[in-house]
């Protein structure tokens, strides 16, 4: 079984193109697999820095040379803004601005532009926590528009909605779960129109959905995680395959990897999915990973997880033993990303810190600091960091060619 899944898990894996796609990366374990970035930053590794016009701490998405943001402007943050820039220089390529049809009330830490976009390659879905989600082609131009904030009103909690999108098979699969109306929708990504639509568990939850391949079939199905635990559902029907119902947590979401689920339950707990519809086999779990807000990473063997103080554990990914931990200088809200084995975390301060996770005991390589909040997790692609903050898109590292 293991060998089967490792397969599936490496398939799942293989680099597409060298973009990122979504929240966590194109395959979602916030990896970039086949970029180099450099061991050490500093203020001359700063290819550019353009300014935005409002707040945001949705992850960028990039694909080729395009470098899509969005952000909330007005005194309501009604006004939605979904930017695009050229990777090469950071200049404006196209910007577009919705009106929020559904409530723009968050924490004071995040805005409506929380959740972060998605593409397939051809097209590019937004969302914010207004619940209002749209579709634009490469070029800017609006293929659809949903506005399910006003379709399902009582959709919403009053700390916002930060669950991000994923897209497989032609569906787009939106996490709407609340105290209320709590629901998981797959949009048509051609149309916008429901596929489908599934009651969730109501209770306030700011996890996104990840994909996976099923055990048996090779086919792509979507985890969906809540405080009840975590369902796989068939992104075509939205038809529930199995679950996993012993709870989870509603904050850091679960990471896939060598054909395992990294599920943050009970501490952190490794599931290997069955075939067949049957329930997951724990493979181990561990109360001493307890993930904060950022979500675990997987580096081969090693699974890397942050805690609230700023501490970095490092345990075997095999067996979820603690191997090391190293005290950073947090807090921290974005997740880290990896590129070349090298690990990229980037505090609320904005303090870029560079990690070597194969050192023994780990090791702090070096320091950038932006001298701007971030709570949105980066982006890697063309040997490059981007980071943003509520004013500023960063591009860090390698200086594209002209």
């Amino acid at each position: 079984m293991r060998s089967l899944l490792a397969t599936l898990a490496t398939a799942s894996v293989l680099p597409l193109a060298a973009d990122w796609t979504s929240f966590r990366g194109t395959h979602g374990n916030s990896i970039a697999h086949g970029e180099q970035l450099p061991r050490e930053f500093s203020t001359n590794s700063i290819a550019w820095a353009v300014p935005l016009p409002g707040r945001g701490i949705s992850t960028p998405v990039i694909v080729g040379q395009r470098v899509l943001v969005t952000a909330s402007v007005g005194a309501r943050h009604d006004q939605l803004h979904v930017l695009c820039f050229n990777a090469a220089d950071g200049s404006p390529r196209w910007s577009r601005r919705l009106w929020a049809t559904g409530r723009t009330q968050t924490h004071e830490k995040i805005s409506p532009a929380t959740p972060s976009p998605v593409s397939d390659g051809q097209r590019f879905y937004v969302i914010f926590s207004s619940n209002d989600c749209a579709a634009f082609d490469l070029e800017g131009n609006l293929l659809w528009f949903r506005g399910l904030g006003r379709d399902y009103p009582n959709a919403s909690n009053s700390l916002g909605m930060s669950s991000s999108l994923v897209v497989a098979d032609g569906v787009v699969v939106a996490q709407v779960e609340n105290d209320s109306e709590s629901f998981a929708v797959g949009l048509d990504a051609s149309t916008g129109l429901n596929k489908w639509k599934i009651d969730r568990p109501k209770k306030a939850n700011w996890t996104s959905p990840v994909l996976f391949l099923d055990a048996a079939s090779g086919k792509t199905l979507v985890g969906l995680q809540s405080s009840k635990g975590f369902a796989a559902v068939w992104p075509a029907t939205g038809k529930v395959a199995w679950n996993y119902p012993e709870g989870a947590s509603t904050v850091p979401s679960t990471t896939v990897a060598n054909g395992r689920l990294f599920v943050p339950s009970m501490g952190l707990t490794a599931l290997e999915p069955s075939p067949n519809g049957q329930p997951p086999r724990q493979a181990w779990r561990s109360g001493q990973l307890r993930p904060g807000t950022p979500s675990p990473v997987v580096l081969d063997h090693r699974v890397l997880v942050l805690g609230d103080g700023g501490i970095l554990t490092c345990a075997s990914a095999e067996d979820g033993t603690r191997q090391w931990q190293l005290r950073l200088k947090g807090p921290f809200s974005a997740t880290p990303v990896s590129a070349n084995g090298l690990l990229y975390c980037v505090n609320e301060a904005g303090l870029v810190q560079v990690i070597d996770p194969s050192m023994k005991d780990g090791r702090i390589l070096s320091e950038l600091d932006l001298g701007q909040p971030v709570v949105g997790s980066p982006a890697i692609a063309g040997g490059a960091l981007y980071v943003r903050s509520d004013s500023k898109l960063w591009r860090i590292g390698q200086r594209p060619s002209q």
